[in-house]
């Protein structure tokens, strides 16, 4: 691990020796420095990593370093020292910004705490700074696009997000409802408390229980030990079940207790604990149909779906699909250190071709993937490794593997090229109206070779 580097700037030369000698000792890197001016050419030149100065030096006090300091390197620690200190100096150092105010002749062991201490709280400020720049480039904005659809979905969730009413997200797998709780939780007046998600899917109906209710030691066969439940750690906030409609019939009326009496038990315990968070609930099944199949409570369904927002398939906003690679291209171009990279033409409209069966979380993975494996200075279709595009040449996939509103989107567009996109004729080819078809047009987000719609 590299050395800390600490500018001492005194202009008294035994203490700038002394502590120079004394710091060095612990392992610092020490540079010196006996003026104002040449504290800031030291700044200048190689911001150290925490600075002992002198309150009184040859062409200025530390007070008049303070301002431009802190404001130019603001994470840099700066302790004072003086030979003449008093209570309202020492204020008004700190008020500048000072970490620490001490007296001389100061004690060779109190400088090492107060030092340690104060590069201790800069390295947990830097983490806190770089935490909070990494969860803001990594937040996923779950409304990126112009689509009908989407804008829908946009307006249903601001008005909801603030409430602590339950709400259901449905949709399809890799729509974005993950995306859309954590949304809702951000937005809401319980996001400076815990968010937990737990897939239902992933969990036996023992281990499930274990997960969201927590166990006393002995509950149960190889509970050695108590373990709260993520009912219990979100408490205060919220808690989103992903694939709800997996979970055991069994759990379904424990659960719904629960959230009806805002109360719950550990497995093992008779301790009734209350409980505030808020749910939301996510499933890419139909729960009508389970619940007509009777794989599904009907009182626990009402009771979760409150606010129902349905996720639309990303092929039901496909006008969307050029803003999301770009939007996930840009991302995973720095996250990967290729910001020379750039997405062709081409490239954006095979990605608008595609059916996307895996929907966004498909379209995420392949533009991550394409960055990754892309040779030249732009990504081409065949970086993106899809396995069919409709009307792709080069693919040898099977038009019977096409959906149906994929099979009409080729139909429409194999016409409007045969005809030159001349809408009159290719209408009449098709055996429509000229309206219907510029709807469908823009139904279908079908693209002109010149960018038009």
């Amino acid at each position: 691990m590299s050395k800390k580097r600490i500018l001492i700037g005194e202009d008294d030369r035994s203490i700038r020796f002394a502590l120079s000698e004394f710091l060095q000792a612990n392992n610092y890197q020490i540079t010196e420095a006996n003026s104002c001016e040449a504290i800031r050419q030291s700044f200048r030149s190689s911001a150290p990593d925490a600075a002992i100065l002198d309150y009184a030096l040859p062409d200025g006090t530390a007070l008049d370093l303070l301002p431009t300091l802190k404001q130019s390197y603001p994470s840099v620690p700066l302790i004072l020292l003086t030979g003449n200190g008093t209570i309202e100096l020492a204020v008004q150092a700190m008020k500048e910004g000072a970490e620490q105010f001490l007296t001389k002749p100061v004690q060779m062991a109190a400088i090492a705490v107060v030092l340690e201490r104060a590069l201790k709280n800069q390295r947990n400020l830097q983490k806190q700074l770089a935490g909070r720049v990494k969860e803001k480039r990594e937040a996923v904005d779950p409304f990126v696009g112009v689509s009908a659809a989407i804008r829908r979905v946009a307006e249903e969730a601001e008005r909801v997000c603030a409430t602590n009413c339950p709400v259901l997200i449905a949709g399809e797998t890799g729509s974005g409802k993950g995306v859309l709780a954590r949304w809702l939780h951000d937005h809401s007046s319980r996001a400076e408390d815990p968010f937990v998600d737990l897939n239902c899917a992933g969990f036996a109906r023992e281990l499930l229980e274990s997960e969201l209710f927590g166990h006393e030691a002995g509950a149960f066969t190889g509970a050695l030990q108590r373990k709260l439940g993520l009912l219990e750690v979100a408490q205060k906030g919220t808690v989103f079940l992903d694939e709800i409609g997996d979970m055991d019939l069994q759990i379904q009326p424990k659960l719904l207790k629960i959230l009806e009496e805002k109360q719950f038990r550990r497995l093992g315990d008779v301790q009734e604990r209350h409980l505030d968070i808020r749910l939301i609930a996510a499933s890419h099944a139909d729960l009508a149909e389970l619940i007509r199949d009777k794989k599904f409570r009907s009182d626990l369904y009402f009771r979760i779906s409150t606010v129902v927002i349905r996720m639309p398939a990303l092929r039901e906003r496909t006008e969307d699909i050029p803003l999301l690679a770009q939007h996930f291209f840009q991302r995973m171009a720095v996250d990967l250190g290729r910001m020379h990279l750039s997405l062709s033409e081409r490239t954006l409209e095979t990605l608008s071709r595609y059916s996307w069966p895996g929907n966004i979380r498909e379209l995420k993975n392949a533009m991550e993937r394409a960055v990754l494996l892309a040779t030249g200075d732009s990504i081409q279709p065949r970086d993106l490794r899809l396995e069919y595009v409709p009307g792709n040449t080069n693919s040898d996939g099977d038009e019977s593997r096409l959906t149906f509103r994929e099979v009409q989107r080729l139909h429409i567009q194999r016409a409007l090229t045969s005809e030159h996109w001349n809408v009159a004729r290719a209408a009449t080819r098709l055996g429509i109206t000229r309206s219907s078809l510029y709807n469908k047009i823009k139904a279908f987000g079908i693209v002109h070779p010149n960018g038009r719609n």
